[in-house]
């Protein structure tokens, strides 16, 4: 039985390339999406048509509810999960702190953090009650370092959150088996730059990379299922930056 790789909001950019490299390496995958049904099943046509076992679950797991709902459907399709990465998230869009309102706050700590408990409990649930343990890798960002984009904070504090509960649960589940690990992505060309300026934006950043180029989501995705897989036994309780040294 192939193992199983739960890839939350990974209708496109970071979380697509996850999905993507998994299938590659032998994991039945699961792709989970709130709205872009469209991306979703492109990619699962995509996974399907290179032999890989795939199926597009809708879901916002940014409720208890639809995480639930997202892991059921798993179950049933796929079987128990093997891996979990937490990627779905949002900018939140830029607020001085001076105008950050109660919705958007609520809206971006439900999407980021949120979903990432209520993903990580049913996982957990699963990986324990097989006895064979697991993998979570939570999708950070270098934002939770170094503060991100100015009228950022909110994104950067849901980061740093990431981080944190990171540390807290490789604390908690290393005994039962379930390693626990964070990535922090720094600049990576995705469209999540468009609404910020796009290519002008992350050309302008460059220099300020000391390799001198942004990363892309490929770079991310293999540094993922690294993480993931049984070439990584060692590592747990760790937050990667994979920022090309910014």
């Amino acid at each position: 039985m192939s193992k199983v790789l739960v890839v939350t909001g990974s209708s496109r950019g970071i979380g697509a390339a996850i999905a993507l490299l998994g299938a590659k390496e032998g994991y039945a995958v699961a792709v989970n999406y709130r709205s872009d049904r469209e991306a979703a099943e492109a990619l699962v046509r995509d996974i399907a048509g290179q032999g890989g076992r795939v199926v597009a679950i809708c879901a916002d797991v940014s409720t208890s509810a639809g995480a639930e709902k997202l892991f059921s459907e798993v179950d049933q399709a796929l079987g128990p999960v093997s891996a979990l990465v937490n990627n779905a998230g949002i900018s939140g869009g830029k607020s001085p702190i001076t105008e950050i309102d109660e919705d958007r706050l609520r809206r971006i700590f439900e999407t980021n953090v949120f979903s990432a408990f209520y993903c990580s409990r049913e996982a957990v649930k699963r990986m324990r009650g097989t006895g064979g343990g697991g993998s979570i890798v939570n999708v950070s960002s270098a934002a939770a370092r170094h503060g991100g984009m100015p009228e950022l904070a909110h994104y950067a504090s849901t980061k740093a959150a990431l981080d944190g509960m990171t540390i807290a649960l490789a604390k908690e589940l290393g005994q039962l088996g379930i390693r626990v690990n964070s990535l922090r992505p720094g600049v990576i060309v995705t469209d999540m730059h468009d609404e910020f300026g796009g290519a002008k934006l992350i050309e302008s950043i460059a220099p300020t990379i000391p390799m001198g180029r942004p990363g892309t989501a490929n770079e991310v995705a293999e540094a993922v299922l690294w993480l993931a897989s049984e070439r990584s036994s060692y590592v747990h309780g760790a937050v990667i930056d994979i920022s090309g040294g910014r």
